[in-house]
């Protein structure tokens, strides 16, 4: 079973495709020259009339077709155009074989103002095939069926229904199955994509690929990522807190904030039900021990949203004012936090590694940023890609939580001072690589963290230090959201964000911010 949350010992994530590579368009053969399934990132001054359509990309891809390899009316499917604050305009489409869907793969096509393309991103899939193999002998329900043999979970034992204060009714299972062409080290086949989400037996976000013609498990993963009344927190310091109050009893339940959904906190008492029963108080005080980690969770939740939407206008982290949901005293002495694919989950601690893990507000911002990575780049949870999903969360847990370069040093080993999970200016004092000349090149198991997600985070984290140190915080901050929510796709590598956080920062600030952050990478060995 796979995970993604704050530590490597206990919960990691998964991976489907290989990294990427950064593509220097000076050069005509460049894009031919590098590997064909990894994600390209392109920029020159294309030869190509004004682009301000999505016909007029199609024209595009057509007169660039020797370079790009795709063939816009069978190859791509136009996804979405957004225009973002500076004007420029990003067209979205979905690599197609024979009209089905490449999975794990997107392309990019990006414009200014005037409609000049400034640059191309994302997998051409140039070596798929033209056609793929239709002998479907497995049918869409059949493929769900087989997912939930192979993760040996009974479905109705996963199928409930829980009532939210409001009276109101969801489900915590989600099943899903979509046709897709699935690859993998230049291998194209018919597969259907099942998606299993829900909180009984465990949590799960069960990922799975089923062959639809012999019906066999091509790859599963669990990716579940792992980080007014008043209140007293974790750390004995009082809380104001936005509570909702029905039949004579106050919920940690916010609806004050500017989006659709709500902010809501519930306790699993130690268990494993999710999302348990909410968190309640006669008098609007919630003082208790048994309160505090739920006091934080209901507290900084609030505090990453309007963090959120205040620097970038983001609505919740899928920017559509999802609900924002949190359990606390999940497990026995459970030394973790979770993203479980709908909500955030929190230990305990056994008191000498950890105490309660929603104490620390950069621990929860880096659980809600696997979220706002999980509806923007996508990042895949193995190898490269991973330990830059674990990276950016540990990057904005820092942008929320600035005080210091430390992560979770608030709940870490709470007998001692001074200590911490991880360290952003120097990763070498936690166990972790700074440079690319210290990179593990780790097997992709549950022993080996998943090719070093957890581990070789430390090297972008190095190179965020060394920006945010040159262009300081605003500015940074800027660049990495622009990054993780226009440039990056799923199988993004160490070269390939830095191309793309070097255009994030030429598209906001120009040539000296992008040099500033080509020096930082430089400086940690990714050229």
């Amino acid at each position: 079973m796979k995970w993604k949350s704050l530590m490597a010992s206990v919960v990691i994530g998964s991976s489907l495709v290989s990294g990427g590579t950064f593509v220097s368009a000076e050069t005509d053969s460049a894009v031919q020259d590098a590997k064909a399934n990894a994600p390209h990132f392109v920029k020159k001054n294309f030869d190509a009339s004004k682009v301000v359509s999505e016909k007029a990309v199609k024209r595009f891809f057509k007169e660039n077709s020797e370079k790009f390899g795709v063939n816009p009316n069978k190859d791509l499917k136009f996804i979405e155009a957004k225009k973002d604050e500076l004007g420029m305009t990003h067209y979205t489409y979905q690599p197609m074989v024979e009209n089905i869907p490449v999975a794990n793969s997107e392309v990019i096509v990006h414009t200014d103002e005037s409609g000049t393309v400034t640059s191309v991103n994302g997998e051409f899939h140039k070596d798929a095939p033209e056609k793929i193999k239709q002998n479907r002998q497995v049918k869409k329900k059949e493929a769900v069926k087989i997912a939930w043999e192979h993760i040996d979970v009974e479905k109705d034992t996963a199928d409930k229904v829980k009532k939210t204060a409001k009276g109101e009714t969801f489900e915590t299972l989600t099943e899903t199955s979509n046709l897709v062409v699935y690859h993998e080290d230049g291998d194209y086949q018919l597969a259907y994509h099942v998606e299993l989400q829900f909180s009984q037996p465990y949590p799960a976000n069960w990922q799975l690929y089923v062959n639809a013609e012999s019906g066999d498990v091509i790859k599963a993963a669990n990716v579940v990522k792992e980080a007014t009344g008043t209140g007293t927190g974790v750390l004995g310091d009082t809380k104001s807190l936005n509570t909702y109050y029905t039949n004579s009893t106050y919920y940690l339940f916010d609806i004050t904030k500017p989006m659709n959904g709500v902010i809501e906190t519930f306790t699993a008492n130690q268990g494993q039900y999710l999302p348990g029963n909410y968190v309640t108080d006669a008098g609007n005080t919630f003082f208790s021990e048994q309160q505090k980690a739920a006091v934080d969770a209901h507290y900084y939740a609030g505090e990453v949203f309007d963090y959120y939407y205040n620097k970038f206008g983001r609505v919740s982290y899928d920017n559509q004012g999802a609900d924002i949901r949190s359990t606390v005293h999940y497990g026995s002495n459970y030394n973790n936090a979770a993203w479980t694919g709908n909500q955030m989950i929190y230990g305990d601690g056994d008191g000498t590694t950890f105490t309660y893990l929603s104490g620390a507000d950069d621990v929860v911002a880096h659980e809600l940023t696997h979220a706002v990575t999980d509806t923007t780049a996508g990042l895949i949870y193995e190898n490269q890609s991973g330990a830059l999903n674990e990276s950016f969360s540990d990057v904005f847990g820092y942008f929320v939580d600035s005080e210091d370069w430390l992560m979770g040093e608030d709940v870490y080993t709470p007998g001692r001072s001074g200590d911490a999970l991880r360290s952003l200016s120097n990763p070498n004092a936690y166990n972790q690589p700074d440079h690319m000349n210290e990179y593990q090149d780790l097997p992709n198991t549950r022993e080996g963290d998943w090719g070093g997600v957890h581990i070789n985070s430390g090297i972008p984290n190095k190179a965020a230090y060394y920006t945010i140190n040159s262009l300081g915080i605003s500015q940074s901050e800027q660049i990495y959201y622009r990054a993780l929510t226009v440039y990056l796709t799923p199988s993004s590598d160490f070269s390939y964000a830095k191309a793309a956080l070097e255009q994030s920062a030429q598209d906001l600030y120009g040539t000296q911010a992008a040099n500033a952050v080509t020096q930082a990478w430089n400086n940690v060995g990714v050229y």
